[in-house]
């Protein structure tokens, strides 16, 4: 029998002004026990001289500048439009605080090797102290019948519905079939709003096997106290649930209690609730008053990229 043809897994790392952990997640990259076979490093107009880094330090990577910060939607966007244009068959994905370990992608494949349908893989994401980073659980796929559970149960594996940008190995064939990242939310729930998408009619699987180190600077949950970002978490959560087509009725009843819960949370654990509140007006109103716009659109002025949208 013909050996079996090992997948193109190009990685996509998306970098904003954090040049010390970019070079640390690139060199991680580069130790992969199963080497990847491109590196994609989309520098959000970075001032903090990153793309300067990547061009002397690592050549061989693919090197896209941005002419303004796109956030990590828009980041994303573009470098796996890269990655596909590349003839990827596999796209990796992280932000540039994200080292993983030696086997984070070896582990990623070995399962993938077993269970080759899946749409996409979520690694366990650990804070600097080793404990699970809580912004990157991946939300379990709720109803999975039992049999799909104890067959990714014998991979340390757990199905799930959604999961974040930290490490996440996507299909090709899915990102072609789901389409971009929707490049105008910027940050937040964009990696929540795209993995769903992906996952509406397709299997996604969290592998604990597969290890990463997320350095943010401190272990906050979706919960913490965010300030001025609850713009974000406001107006995309409302754009999420108007114009997604991401989930199922009920899904998104759900999703909205949930939600809720989340605000009152936050509200409750805020030491600057004026701020808060503007950021949550503001969200609230353009939330409802626009849509998001195309993916052509929000990124004419950078570089083409088609695809994306609500």
């Amino acid at each position: 029998m013909p050996e079996p043809v090992s997948p193109r897994v190009v990685a996509v790392v998306v970098a904003y002004n954090r040049r010390e952990l970019l070079g640390e997640c690139l060199a991680a990259l580069g130790a992969q026990s199963r080497p990847v076979d491109a590196i994609v490093v989309v520098d959000n107009a970075s001032d903090d001289g990153s793309g300067a880094m990547v061009a002397e330090s690592f050549p061989a990577v693919d090197l896209i500048t941005l002419a303004r910060n796109t956030g990590g939607a828009g980041g994303f966007a573009v470098g796996m439009e890269r990655a596909l244009e590349g003839h990827a068959d596999l796209i990796w994905i992280m932000d540039d605080d994200t080292v993983p370990q030696p086997d984070a992608l070896s582990e990623l494949l070995r399962v993938r090797a077993a269970r080759p349908g899946l749409a996409l893989q979520a690694s366990r994401a650990l804070w600097t102290d080793g404990s699970e980073h809580p912004m990157n659980t991946p939300k379990r796929r709720l109803g999975a019948r039992a049999g799909a559970v104890a067959e990714a149960a014998e991979y340390d594996a757990l199905p799930v519905r959604s999961a974040s940008f930290v490490s996440l190995l996507l299909d090709a064939g899915a990102v072609r079939a789901a389409g971009l990242p929707i490049a105008d939310y910027f940050l937040w729930n964009d990696d929540f709003e795209y993995t769903s998408r992906v996952l509406r009619r397709a299997e996604g699987w969290y592998c604990r096997s597969s290890v990463v180190v997320h350095k943010t600077r401190t272990p906050g949950s979706s919960d913490a106290d965010p300030g001025e970002r609850f713009f974000f978490e406001v107006r995309n959560k409302l754009w999420l649930f108007r114009f997604s087509r991401a989930f199922a009725w009920w899904e998104r009843l759900l999703y909205v209690g949930a939600t809720a819960r989340r605000w009152a949370r936050t509200w409750a654990r805020s030491r600057d609730r004026g701020t808060l509140r503007r950021a949550g007006s503001r969200g609230w109103r353009d939330g409802w008053r626009d849509r998001p716009r195309s993916n052509d659109v929000v990124l004419r002025d950078v570089l083409p990229v088609t695809g994306g949208g609500a």
